[in-house]
């Protein structure tokens, strides 16, 4: 199984960016489809952008057109680019992997993915 890092997380005002990374290691990165999923205080763990190991990406209604899935698979890692941020958004986010895995026909599913990272906090202030 992958082994899997995030980091970028943080304390931003409403209206601003961070970027999240994902290092994995212990896999061959690009046989995997990456996800980033969220969890905020009291709710469930939810999809926020997937991309899969021939680059199909999927987004999450709530966070299109300010969210960016990327991956480069020199350096064996995924980013979260995160613009516009909204109070909203205050979660902690996890970095997943799924062995394979092609074009996203359905809603990637927590079940879909086999490793996970420790979760970064992420904090937007309004």
């Amino acid at each position: 199984q992958v082994q899997l890092v995030e980091s970028g997380g943080g304390l931003v005002q409403a209206g601003g960016s961070l970027r999240l990374s994902c290092a994995a290691s212990g896999g061959t990165f690009r046989s995997y489809s990456m996800g980033w999923f969220r969890q905020a205080p009291g709710k469930e763990r939810e999809i926020v952008a997937a991309v899969s190991r021939i680059d199909s990406i999927y987004y999450a209604d709530s966070v299109k057109g300010r969210f960016t899935i990327s991956r480069d698979n020199a350096k064996n890692t995924v980013y979260l680019q995160m613009n516009s941020l909204k109070s909203e958004d205050t979660a902690v986010y996890y970095c997943a992997a799924k062995r394979y895995g092609g074009s996203w026909y359905r809603t990637p599913a927590e079940s879909d993915f086999g490793s996970w990272g420790q979760g970064t906090q992420v904090t937007v202030s309004s």
